[in-house]
């Protein structure tokens, strides 16, 4: 299952097209500046953003039976529970 969205890089200020993809039981984010003519690559960091947005995109998948289970949601929730606040520094 992959999730594609577009949004803007928090170093650059550019735009950016990012993919959150689910293989092994596993998220992953790529992300490339262009639409074409440019290979995917791994973001510099995964943002908690990032997280939000996928959770969003999957709970509303969820209800039109898409592919989302509730393992996917219960596992994304988790990851940002465990994650900082927006301008709380890691413990």
């Amino acid at each position: 299952m992959h999730i594609d969205w577009i949004d803007t890089d928090p170093v650059t200020g550019e735009k950016r097209y990012v993919k959150a993809e689910k293989f092994a039981r596993k998220w992953q984010f790529r992300v490339r500046f262009r639409r074409r003519y440019e290979n995917w690559a791994e973001p510099e960091a995964v943002t908690r953003d990032m997280w939000e947005t996928l959770l969003d995109a999957l709970e509303r998948r969820y209800p039109r039976r898409e592919g989302v289970t509730d393992e996917d949601l219960k596992q994304v929730r988790a990851i940002l529970a465990g994650l900082p606040e927006e301008g709380e520094r890691p413990v």
